[in-house]
């Protein structure tokens, strides 16, 4: 397989990212970017590896079962962004080191079961829903205040910041309005006493409007990795099954 291309995409991508920031008047050292490798292979996350990222997002817990078993020689941090089922807890609270994607309490309770069994604490971000359609997931914004008290209550889950899927609209406005959102959800929280330092918004075709509304990190895996074989409806589906 040929991945010199990912060397080239890489310092595209981090170079958009830094301007994106300087247009929005943002240090750029503020801004991290977390390489999306949903569906593609060990042999391409290596190629990775070997450019210096060792963190990655993963949108399916068997993918990082499956992957972190043929790269445990490579020292990766595994970042569930993806929907997460309750019986897939056990995996996550294993093998990753960081879930974006907490939106309720059976799942809360879910990782802290399993997180003791093993021994480990791990950093969560809290995922909202800021847009109405009906494929993305997150927890509701009037929840958001108790679902965060209620978090302090569990030592097992650090609470480190708050992310979400923007609505996939043409309207540069729509879009912006969902970041915005989840930053002043993060401010209002920030004032009721939690510390929420990050926040996990934009992708490959929104990052810009992201880093311009207040975003940490930023979630890219086309534009490093290249066009997938699997539509995103394949991660979220219209209908949110637990199966």
């Amino acid at each position: 397989m040929d991945t010199a291309y990912l060397a080239s995409n890489w310092v595209r991508i981090r170079r958009r990212v830094d301007d994106a920031c300087r247009m929005a008047g943002r240090d750029p050292a503020g801004v991290d970017i977390l390489p999306v490798s949903k569906t593609f292979g060990p042999e391409l996350i290596r190629a990775a590896v070997a450019l210096g990222l060792h963190r990655f997002g993963e949108n399916k817990a068997q993918e990082i079962r499956d992957k972190s078993a043929s790269l445990a020689d490579c020292d990766i941090d595994w970042v569930m962004i993806g929907h997460l089922q309750t019986n897939k807890a056990r995996d996550v609270a294993r093998l990753a080191s960081e879930v974006q994607s907490l939106d309720r309490l059976e799942l809360v309770e879910a990782l802290d079961r399993r997180l003791q069994q093993e021994r480990r604490a791990i950093d969560v971000l809290v995922q909202v829903k800021t847009s109405s359609e009906p494929s993305k997931y997150g927890l509701p914004p009037e929840q958001l205040p108790d679902f965060l008290n209620t978090l302090r209550g569990y030592d097992t889950l650090r609470v480190r910041g708050l992310m979400t899927l923007a609505i996939h609209s043409s309207e540069p406005a729509e879009v912006r309005g969902c970041f915005r959102l989840l930053r002043e959800l993060r401010d209002q929280a920030v004032a009721q006493g939690h510390e929420l330092t990050r926040l996990s918004m934009g992708m490959s075709d929104d990052f810009p409007l992201a880093i311009a509304e207040g975003a940490t990190e930023v979630r890219i895996g086309t534009a490093i990795f290249g066009n997938r074989s699997y539509p995103d409806s394949h991660y979220w589906p219209e209908a949110p099954v637990e199966s």
